[in-house]
């Protein structure tokens, strides 16, 4: 957007998406027997809480498609990052809430500028929830049940962030703040897709999964990857870049390793 200037001028270019943009597709799954999810101890609030048969939802991995789900995976611009012109804020409004003694989403993902609204409307009890910050201002609320509260995410965050209830020790949530629109969570096949992605330059991706911290051994196509800090380059085309199946061995999770070492 080039503004008239009487003596100097001001060139801002906004990351917006184009028609000749770029999509990004792929499709995460479990290389191994499928784990299914353990009980969660629940030692507070039993009587509420106790009823629920809460699972661990570290590592969700589909029966059928051994799809994946919550991975993030986001356009990296740290340090030998992408470079991206600045993006203007998308201003929306994101919705965590606390259900059934659980944070549902379990990932959410916002771009600075937006608002976050903690949501106790359909809780059974109350909770006193923590987000564990870097750039924005810390928080820790106390929100009774049917009330809510609103957090501006005025900067981006330089990792995914944990959502933590004080009250309740087995809730978890994260939050991914980023200068960008340039992200996607895996649904509950594994799959995710990125929409309006710059084309004809290289790329670079992040990928986050709160189980699987260090990936490692990742066959893609038949060919294994090491991933250096979790991060892989591309260059797209114009139009739809599908990157087919990535498949994580079970040695990523940390939960699956746990569960055989205790021999559960």
């Amino acid at each position: 957007m080039k503004t008239p200037v009487l003596s100097i001028i001001c060139l801002v270019t906004w990351c917006v998406a184009s028609a000749q943009a770029a999509d990004l597709r792929m499709q995460f799954l479990f290389d191994g027997p499928v784990p299914p999810p353990e009980p969660l101890k629940v030692d507070k609030d039993k009587a509420a809480c106790g009823q629920l048969n809460l699972l661990d939802e570290r590592l969700l991995v589909d029966q059928e498609t051994k799809g994946i789900r919550n991975v993030v995976v986001y356009l990296y611009t740290g340090r030998g990052g992408t470079r991206l012109p600045a993006c203007k804020p998308s201003k929306q409004v994101r919705k965590l809430l606390a259900k059934a003694c659980r944070f549902e989403p379990r990932v959410v993902v916002a771009q600075s500028g937006d608002t976050l609204i903690l949501d106790e409307s359909e809780a059974v009890v109350g909770h006193s929830i923590n987000l564990n910050f870097f750039e924005n201002r810390t928080s820790g609320l106390t929100i009774p049940v049917g009330d809510n509260r609103d957090i501006a995410l005025q900067k981006a965050e330089p990792a995914p962030i944990p959502v933590e209830c004080n009250i309740h020790p087995w809730m978890r949530g994260w939050l991914v703040v980023l200068d960008h629109p340039y992200a996607a969570v895996s649904d509950a096949q594994g799959r995710i897709e990125i929409k309006g992605l710059p084309e004809n330059q290289e790329l670079t991706f992040r990928v986050f999964h709160e189980d699987a911290r260090q990936l490692t051994n990742i066959t893609i196509d038949g060919n294994v990857h090491q991933w250096d800090r979790n991060r892989f380059q591309v260059n797209l085309a114009e139009g739809t870049n599908d990157l087919g199946q990535v498949k994580l061995s079970p040695e990523n999770f940390a939960s699956v390793q746990t569960a055989g070492s205790t021999g559960q």
